[in-house]
């Protein structure tokens, strides 16, 4: 196998990390920014929602462009912004310049989000087998290492500008070193030179991708709910220290990280129907014991019962969006992950408000419902890529190995 097509590998997984370390440092910091800036539970739903807005924003704009300019070029600088902005919540002392973090944050996190597993696309068309849940895996890993990190920091009695300051300073490093071992573009299949990737984002977008974009809203919006909410429920509902609470996330990105690792053999055998239908049944177990538990101990069962049935399932739906059409990958990811994020974005903007009238474990109920919704229409996944894309998965899984620079 090409030696470069491994280091794009490796670069890869390397990206996937960052950006769960970045998110899942931030996740473990929300109680703690929550109480600095003084904002309510309510409040901080909707400014979660400007997280969620902008990084919608940023992946529609990145998709594009990194169809026509490379993930190459696009990723390390995607990882670089991300990488910075993760200082700005800690240094935020209101509402105001809380939700003004949050844009820059989320706007760092579409970009990166959509250019890395568009390059994660590529990098499984060269391998020719699957391997995408294994990228979505060190995403876990990042955040479960974010975990014991702020479990870590909040113990020793750190800031959390200091924290994330130096978090963020990291990152930018890493984003520069791992960016040379990036592929670099692919060779064009037409006669007419750049003109196919230039002219993706201008593509009518097929149906098949707005149908596993709107059951990415469903999950993610589930998966935004152990994001926003886990370390608030313990804290507030179950009465644990900052520092257990932190575990909430711990316990769900561990589960995330275990399931991914082992979906891309189970989908290859069982397919990737059943990997949605029984996931999203698991997740919506674990989701209703964690609501229910009276104590610490089995809401953290609860939640890494939920991150185990949610952990093969977005991996399907973002592999299935980049192979319908190798030339438009960037694009197609950004539809369904940007329509994703939207459901991330509706979890906070409901759920928040929903805590002025019903306990915050009671909401977790709506995101059940969503969980038993992605179940009944795993069906879709049966639906076979677009005849471009069927027609040119030989030569592009079979020559890319071969013709990296």
């Amino acid at each position: 196998m090409d030696r470069s097509l491994r280091a794009g590998r490796l670069a890869t997984f390397a990206y996937f990390v960052l950006n769960g370390f970045i998110m899942g440092i931030w996740i473990v910091h929300i109680p703690t920014v929550e109480q600095r800036t003084g904002v309510s539970h309510a409040l901080l739903g909707w400014l979660l929602l400007l997280l969620g807005g902008s990084a919608f924003a940023g992946m529609q704009l990145v998709g594009p462009l990194t169809d026509r300019f490379g993930a190459r070029k696009v990723v390390p600088v995607s990882a670089a912004v991300c990488s910075a902005a993760l200082v700005l919540p800690g240094l935020a002392t209101n509402a105001w310049t809380l939700g003004g973090a949050l844009v820059v944050l989320g706007f760092g996190n579409g970009c990166l989000d959509v250019s890395m597993n568009a390059h994660a696309v590529r990098v499984e068309r060269g391998y020719a087998r699957p391997i995408m849940s294994a990228f979505h895996a060190l995403f876990s890993i990042g955040g479960v290492l974010a975990a014991l990190v702020g479990a870590l920091t909040l113990r020793a009695g750190w800031s959390a500008a200091t924290t994330l300051g130096i978090m963020a300073l990291l990152g930018i490093v890493t984003a520069g070193l791992v960016a040379p071992a990036l592929l670099r573009p692919e060779p064009v299949l037409h006669e007419d030179g750049a003109r196919p990737a230039a002219s993706a984002g201008k593509r009518r977008t097929p149906r098949r991708i707005w149908i596993l974009a709107v059951l990415a809203f469903m999950l993610m919006l589930c998966e935004g709910v152990a994001n926003d909410w886990s370390t608030l429920q313990l804290h507030d509902v179950l009465d644990a220290p900052a520092a257990t609470a932190a575990f909430a996330y711990g316990a769900f990105a561990t589960a995330m990280t275990v399931g991914r690792l082992v979906t891309d053999r189970v989908a290859a055998r069982v397919g990737p129907v059943a990997v949605l239908r029984w996931g999203s049944a698991l997740a919506a177990v674990g989701l209703t014991l964690a609501a229910l538990s009276p104590a610490v101990p089995p809401a953290l069962v609860g939640w890494a019962l939920f991150g185990a049935g949610l952990s093969g399932c977005i991996p399907q739906l973002f592999s299935a969006a980049g192979h319908t059409d190798p030339e438009a990958a960037g694009t197609n990811v950004s539809r369904v992950a940007g329509l994703g994020y939207l459901g991330m974005l509706a979890g906070p903007a409901v759920i928040g408000p929903l805590t002025a009238f019903v306990p915050l474990n009671v909401t977790f109920f709506l995101p059940v419902a969503f969980c038993v919704l992605a179940g009944f229409t795993a069906r879709i996944l049966h639906a076979k890529p677009s005849a471009p894309a069927e027609e040119e998965k030989t030569p592009v899984a079979n020559t890319t190995a071969s013709q990296e620079a």
